[in-house]
């Protein structure tokens, strides 16, 4: 893996509720996801992974989440 979790930058989409964010940082062949909440618990998605989910999330299909 490119870095280590506590050495990248992480981004928050929009403001979060409570403080329970969801962030994600950008390696070279992949994107890590985490909880603010829970930031030593990463979720790591290649880049094709990553853009399936940007995809549906932009159509609606976590909306009931």
């Amino acid at each position: 893996m490119d870095g280590r979790p506590d050495e990248l930058t992480w981004h928050r989409v929009k403001p979060c509720d409570g403080g329970a964010c969801v962030e994600a940082a950008s390696l070279d062949k992949a994107v890590l996801m985490r909880s603010s909440l829970i930031p030593s618990a990463t979720l790591t998605l290649s880049r094709d992974e990553w853009n399936a989910f940007l995809v549906a999330a932009k159509a609606g299909h976590f909306d009931a989440v």
